[in-house]
């Protein structure tokens, strides 16, 4: 249990966590209140609609994606952190009195989750970046998975507090509480110590920074790889607002209690992944393949559920595959890229991850529309998938993983090349030593 907790040691970032959940409360809230309102009261039930809502929000980390990284790495992330989280207060505070004045549309809900993405494209990746700020070493891993475990146990609570604050006194005042919410990432930042922030080398102002990101994950065949199953995952798997929203309202005919009831039975499972994600010292690729795998065999039978609850059960399933799949995707990144290009790196993943959106959410909230949820929820499990096939082929011809049977029937797992030579000397060796040893457990099957 002390392992699994070991980043929360440090005073800077137990300030930092404690923080962060108040304000992951308040935005899983807000999701849950806009997807709702946007599907129940603005349009008439159109996961179209929800979809492009979510397009709007996540689009600008894609668009803005060749500044935002170079923010990253550049500036103090704990005065951007400051700036940033400002802004998307005031933006919260300013949908909450549209809703409750009565001037909602559709269109300015639009206009609002537009500005809260160019501002989040800013945010995300600093936000990733500052983590190895206030947790340095070997524990930046675990805090990876703690900051994964915040924002989903705050998914157990937000939705379904929202879900009944809708039904009591309406959406408006839970964006007024979301709003509020982002005093408390603000009062940790300001007591968090900047004198015991690891030491950081800044990106140089000089031109050809933006372009020496993308060169230096070019020259990365191993997180080539994990965007390549990250950016299909993110834009087709991962638009859980449309399956919830509509398999709730569409399928099971249920109301707002209920669709926040799904979210929050998701959120059980993917705490579980969080928690057993930071009990790891170190992320593996094995795992992020079978977590792909997972998570599309449970969208799959959560497709298929006959009932209400038998679908929310198997929603729990869905939540543990999907938060160990992109918590094992996050860490293994961060802890395995040089701290200088930290910043355009996490920038690239978040683009990619969250950028997907705009192309991925409308097309599954036109097959909702279409064919129904449960088709929408098959795209979801085909890119698990696919997810995997990625991986599988990477694992062939980059580092000539094989399955063969020897002679008494034993599956044999034969590594005959270790992985290119990537990242830091320390980490390649790590890497090198791993794969000795998982070989050395292979051969002893035989």
């Amino acid at each position: 249990m002390t392992a699994m907790f070991r980043s929360l040691s440090g005073r800077n970032y137990r300030i930092w966590f404690a923080g962060a959940l108040v304000s992951n409360v308040g935005t899983w809230m807000q999701r849950t209140a806009q997807d709702w309102i946007v599907l129940t009261q603005l349009t008439h039930e159109s996961a179209v609609a929800v979809g492009v809502t979510m397009a709007l929000q996540f689009g600008p980390q894609l668009v803005l994606l060749p500044w935002t990284g170079l923010v990253a790495d550049r500036f103090d992330r704990r005065r951007m952190l400051m700036l940033t989280q400002t802004l998307m207060g005031l933006l919260g505070m300013g949908l909450a009195i549209v809703v409750l004045t009565g001037d909602a549309n559709l269109w300015n809900v639009y206009g609002f989750a537009l500005a809260l993405g160019i501002v989040a494209a800013f945010d995300a990746p600093v936000r990733q970046a500052f983590v190895s700020d206030v947790v340095t070493g070997e524990h930046v891993a675990n805090a990876v998975a703690l900051n994964s475990a915040s924002f989903n146990a705050a998914r157990l609570i937000g939705p379904a507090v929202a879900g009944v604050l809708i039904t009591v006194v309406g959406t408006g005042w839970v964006f007024f509480i979301n709003a509020l919410t982002f005093a408390a990432v603000l009062i940790a930042l300001k007591y968090v110590d900047p004198a015991q922030l690891g030491q950081r080398v800044r990106a140089p102002r000089e031109k050809g920074q933006i372009q020496e990101g993308f060169r230096y994950v070019r020259n990365r065949p191993d997180i080539v790889v994990i965007l390549c199953m990250i950016f299909v995952v993110g834009t087709f798997g991962v638009n859980f607002p449309i399956f919830t929203s509509t398999m709730a309202r569409v399928e099971f005919h249920r109301g707002a209690s209920e669709f926040g009831l799904l979210n929050t039975v998701m959120a059980v499972g993917s705490v579980a992944g969080a928690l057993l994600s930071a009990r790891r010292e170190k992320p593996r690729m094995g795992l992020l393949v079978l977590a792909s795998a997972g998570f599309g065999a449970a969208c799959a039978v959560a497709a298929v559920m006959p009932t209400y609850w038998s679908f929310a059960a198997v929603l729990t399933l869905v939540g543990l595959c999907s938060l160990t799949f992109m918590t094992t995707a996050n860490a293994i990144v961060q802890t395995t890229t040089a701290p200088a290009m930290r910043g355009r790196v996490m920038a690239l993943y978040m683009a990619i991850f969250a950028g997907g959106t705009p192309i991925g959410a409308p097309i599954v909230g036109w097959v909702a529309d279409a064919f129904g949820p449960r088709w929408a929820l098959g795209v979801g499990a085909l890119s698990g998938f696919v997810a995997l096939a990625i991986a599988i082929v990477w694992l062939v011809h980059w580092e000539h993983v094989r399955l063969r049977y020897e002679p008494d029937s034993r599956l044999h797992v034969a590594i005959t090349h270790a992985i290119p030579v990537v990242g830091s000397a320390e980490s390649r060796d790590e890497i090198r030593t791993d794969l000795e040893r998982d070989e050395v457990v292979a051969n002893r099957t035989r």
